[in-house]
């Protein structure tokens, strides 16, 4: 009889499902994240709008669980580099940017698959900005004033093992910002919206 209602707390245990994230729990995720502008600015010099390229970094996350159900989690990255052209020059400027964002989470489910969505605020700092190509020295003076915007985001993680797991997440980001240069010794501020999508998948650990 006692073997009997061993064996069955045993199978009942391994049957119920394992909860991935505990409150208390902190998760430390790192992978790829690619930063994709769906940018729009005014016409620049009536040339035309301002092209931004995509970049690919180490993106890095660190989450904490609230509850077994809420999370709150600080968005990360080595420094993204992106590309400015404009139609018919080509590319000319370079600049790079941080984008930490800080998100509130709900996680959905409560096994090894927990799908969640988040929002939050993000801070995006532009730095060493440079013309690349400056039109005989009529383009000078480069500078992109620092963004605050709100951030969305949707994800999935999948724990194996005790203690690591696997994640894929997008996120909106609102990215508004001046652009502001010496077009032949004149100033000049064009307003221009990034609003990337980002994308990332990665590797996480949970302690």
């Amino acid at each position: 009889m006692r073997t009997a209602l061993l064996t069955a707390a045993v199978l009942s245990a391994l049957a119920a499902p394992a909860m991935a994230h505990d409150a208390g729990d902190f998760i430390f995720r790192f992978g790829a994240a690619t930063v994709a502008p769906n940018e729009s600015s005014d016409v620049v010099a009536d040339i035309g709008e301002f092209g931004i390229d995509s970049n690919t970094q180490l993106g890095l996350n660190f989450a904490y669980m609230v509850s077994d159900h809420f999370g709150v989690e600080l968005l990360a990255a080595t420094p993204f580099s992106h590309t400015v052209s404009l139609p018919g020059l080509g590319d000319i400027a370079k600049l790079k940017h941080l984008p930490p964002t800080l998100m509130a989470q709900y996680y959905f489910g409560n096994g090894n698959l927990r799908p969640y969505v988040g929002a939050g605020v993000n801070t995006t700092i532009f730095f060493d900005e440079k013309f690349t190509n400056d039109l005989d020295g009529a383009l000078t003076d480069l500078s992109v004033d620092t963004s605050v915007g709100l951030a969305a985001q949707v994800g999935v993680d999948y724990q194996f093992g005790s203690n690591w797991l696997v994640n894929a997440s997008v996120w909106y980001i609102d990215i508004g910002t001046d652009v502001d240069f010496k077009l032949a010794g004149d100033a000049v501020s064009i307003s221009t919206d990034v609003d990337p999508w980002v994308y990332m998948v990665s590797l996480g650990y949970k302690f």
